[in-house]
């Protein structure tokens, strides 16, 4: 942490440009820790800050770190083309300060999507070189069978794939359901291993990160929460 001016804190937190943040200050909108300060020049500690903006109030983050959970018909993208964009579902400081997917899920799936404007940690969570473990439930279109499963613990080949993808674990969850873990998170992934095993994947739903689960964070479709230190620490493998 360190001290700053109060119109680089306001918009190092998403709240516009520096002049627009300087406006704010100047017509009295900006409180901190209770008290409303007046002077964009005004120099503050940023540790355990709390702004008071339009009368709402937000702790001071040098970084976000935010899961969500995320809804169908949803785009994975700061420009969405077709869908609404999946920053439609956050508050719109979150634009401004550039927070981005940490990887990406097709419109149609659901589920656990990380996002933050912390550059390494984007990083180091989509490089394939520490080997995440994500946790799909993957809805199947002919019923499982053991020769399914088999094959895509065996690995299936891919189109354009140098060699076969397998998955690291695979369970049956009922008749027409599996439960798919997989490293490599490559593009459609789910979906292609199960066409090229002979099935078809009808719904898909990502259910943890690393040993983060969707069920202990206990978000509905749509809501989303700040991760904390320890919460973070739980997307590495086991």
């Amino acid at each position: 942490m360190s001290k700053l001016s109060l119109d680089r804190i306001l918009q190092s937190q998403g709240f516009g440009t520096r002049k627009y943040c300087r406006s704010l200050i100047d017509d009295g909108e900006v409180a901190v820790n209770g008290e409303v300060i007046d002077d964009y020049r005004a120099t503050l500690d940023t540790e355990g800050l709390t702004l008071t903006v339009f009368e709402e109030d937000w702790l001071y983050r040098e970084h976000v770190y935010i899961a969500l959970n995320k809804p169908a018909n949803i785009e994975c993208s700061r420009k969405p083309s077709h869908h609404p964009g999946v920053l439609s579902l956050l508050p719109e400081q979150f634009s401004w300060r550039d927070v981005q997917p940490v990887g990406r899920l097709d419109h149609d799936t659901t589920g656990l999507l990380l996002m933050s404007d912390d550059g390494p940690f984007i990083h180091a969570q989509s490089s394939p070189k520490r080997h995440i473990p994500k946790i799909y439930e993957a809805s199947t279109e002919e019923a499982v069978s053991p020769a399914l499963i088999a094959q895509l613990l065996g690995g299936v080949q891919l189109h354009d794939e140098p060699a076969p993808l397998a998955a690291v674990s695979c369970i049956e969850r009922g008749e027409h359901l599996l439960e798919i873990v997989l490293e490599q998170g490559k593009y459609h992934q789910v979906k292609r291993m199960l066409a090229a095993a002979g099935n078809h994947c009808s719904a898909l739903h990502r259910a943890a990160i690393g040993r983060l689960t969707l069920a202990a964070l206990d978000l509905a479709p749509g809501q989303w929460c700040y991760l904390d230190q320890a919460q973070r620490d739980l997307l590495v493998p086991a």
